[in-house]
């Protein structure tokens, strides 16, 4: 039996985590701060872990006294430098959520569903020096559907995890391991996002606009504008190809029995906002300018 060192974050790292230890001797665990129940769980099974950031020779620090044949990354928060990369007497490998080359970097669901894709999935690959460049081991593809969230790619990615794991790990014990080198010419990079990126931009199409919110929707920080310098999180949206109306972008034309405003090729309806308690009027706008 394999022992292996462990890297993850959050719920799909801590169940990822947990199925491994069954299976398999996991020698440690190096997670960030912040995955409480992932430092809570390696300290109740006696494995030895690592919460922090792992660079400068911090993790490796750490992991140098244990000698691993395997190094499995499962959502973890940190990019992983080369001397751990090389620490393992097998190989290092990772799962990203996306069918890569495409996709490379943070939060690449996410960008799929901004961008429009209707199809997105996770690839486990060999780690290497650089971010998600290493070959391609196996991929698993799922179907984006027009009203899914980023969280409910996630889900969706939460099931097929484990079997991708597995699928790997016995590739390696049955000595049957193939690999293919990423198309490069083929690869895309998105870059980490954060709350403030959410903001929602008037001007866009009313379908760019739908997937930017619906991409980051609740229980995400979510996407938004401002209204009386208030700050609007829009959680589902819908459309309409009415044109009509005479009116700027972001201007709001209906406010009952829900609040529709303008675009530039139609109509957003307002499914499901979070404020506080705004009250709309028509003729008013949906906007950035003179926020606080």
């Amino acid at each position: 039996m394999f022992n292996i060192g462990v890297l993850c974050s959050g719920a799909l790292g801590l169940s990822t985590l947990r199925h491994i230890v069954k299976n398999y001797n996991v020698q440690f665990v190096l997670t960030d701060k912040k995955s409480d129940a992932i430092i809570e769980f390696s300290k109740e099974n006696c494995i030895p872990v690592f919460a922090g950031n792992p660079r400068n020779g911090k993790g490796l620090t750490f992991i140098k006294p244990i000698e691993v044949d395997i190094i499995a990354s499962i959502n973890y928060l940190f990019l992983i430098q080369e001397d751990i990369i090389k620490h393992p007497k097998k190989l290092a490998f990772n799962i990203h959520g996306s069918l890569l080359p495409k996709y490379r970097g943070r939060t690449p669901h996410v960008w799929a569903i901004i961008n429009g894709e209707k199809e997105a999935g996770i690839t486990a690959h060999i780690i290497d020096a650089n971010c998600d460049t290493g070959d391609i081991i196996h991929q698993l593809t799922v179907k984006i559907e027009s009203e899914n969230t980023g969280a409910d790619i996630l889900k969706k990615y939460a099931e097929l995890y484990i079997p991708l794991v597995d699928k790997v790990l016995l590739a390696i014990e049955n000595d049957d391991l193939k690999t293919i080198p990423q198309d490069n010419s083929k690869a895309t990079y998105f870059g980490k996002r954060t709350p403030d990126d959410g903001e929602i931009n008037w001007n866009w199409s009313k379908e760019n606009i739908r997937n930017w919110v619906r991409a980051q929707a609740y229980p995400y920080p979510g996407a938004f504008t401002f209204f009386d310098n208030e700050k609007v999180i829009i959680d589902k949206v819908s459309t309409n190809e009415n044109n009509d109306f005479v009116a700027e972008n972001g201007e709001i034309v209906q406010t009952d029995p829900k609040i529709i405003i303008k675009v530039k090729d139609g109509l957003i309806i307002l499914e499901n906002i979070r404020s506080k308690n705004n009250t709309f009027g028509v003729g008013k706008r949906l906007t950035n300018e003179d926020r606080k």
